[in-house]
């Protein structure tokens, strides 16, 4: 006899909904990483962080294998990976900064305040990619921004400038790189990227005690990211492939 009548839950529907739940996994990471900051233990904070991109990188190929949008149509997980990234991109990134009085009192408070909003408008911007899959403006990835200055520890006048101005920025039609979608360039921008990456993790291994030659590798990688889409902007052959 059945007491209860039941809809089985096909096996497709649950594998899909396991993906949504990987990725709302990022918010706790992120929370995990507020209340280190809140403590001052910033690294603890990073590797937080760190852990939270790894799941936003990896969240996404395993939603198009199993097919998420079709299983689970009533699921938005662009609207979820959109949450997720805003808190672990600028929110998180935007806290440490502040806390961590970097630019000195208010400015910290200020430069928080700027960071978090200037971003919100810029994540309802619905032509922020360009046709060659370029950010168009400062693409908010104030994680990345704001870990290189723990690493390289600027003066409170020269993080303000970096700060300030990748601000306003975020407004200005210039474009900004996306390592992996960008074409032109793609195999250099990535080995650049993962340099930087690497230089940034043996910085956090060292607790931000770092050695000058890792700290001009986390700059010279970091100025390339930064400015290689408004290089590319402005010579527009640069690195195209040459038609037979």
């Amino acid at each position: 006899m059945k007491f209860f009548n039941y809809r089985r839950v096909p096996y497709a529907e649950i594998r899909a909904f396991s993906v949504h739940i990987l990725t709302a996994s990022g918010s706790f990471l992120a929370f995990l990483g507020v209340v280190a900051a809140a403590e001052h233990r910033f690294v603890d904070m990073f590797w937080w962080l760190a852990l939270a991109l790894l799941v936003d990188g990896i969240d996404g190929p395993i939603a198009r294998k199993v097919r998420v949008k079709d299983v689970l149509p009533n699921w938005s997980g662009d609207t979820l990976d959109n949450v997720i990234d805003y808190v672990t991109y600028v929110l998180l990134p935007a806290f440490a900064l502040y806390q961590s009085g970097m630019i000195g009192e208010p400015w910290s408070f200020v430069a928080a305040g700027a960071i978090v909003v200037s971003s919100a408008i810029y994540y309802a911007d619905m032509g922020m990619k360009t046709g060659e899959n370029f950010f168009s403006g400062f693409p908010v990835v104030w994680n990345m921004l704001i870990f290189t200055l723990f690493v390289i520890e600027p003066s409170e006048a020269q993080a303000s400038v970096i700060v300030f101005v990748s601000v306003l920025l975020t407004f200005m039609p210039v474009n900004f790189l996306h390592p992996v979608r960008v074409e032109r360039l793609r195999p250099l921008n990535l080995a650049v990227f993962c340099l930087w990456a690497l230089f940034g993790g043996y910085a956090l291994l060292l607790h931000f005690d770092t050695p000058a030659w890792v700290v001009w590798g986390v700059v010279g990688s970091g100025v390339y990211l930064y400015v290689i889409g408004a290089v590319l902007q402005a010579f527009p052959n640069l690195g195209r492939r040459q038609r037979a």
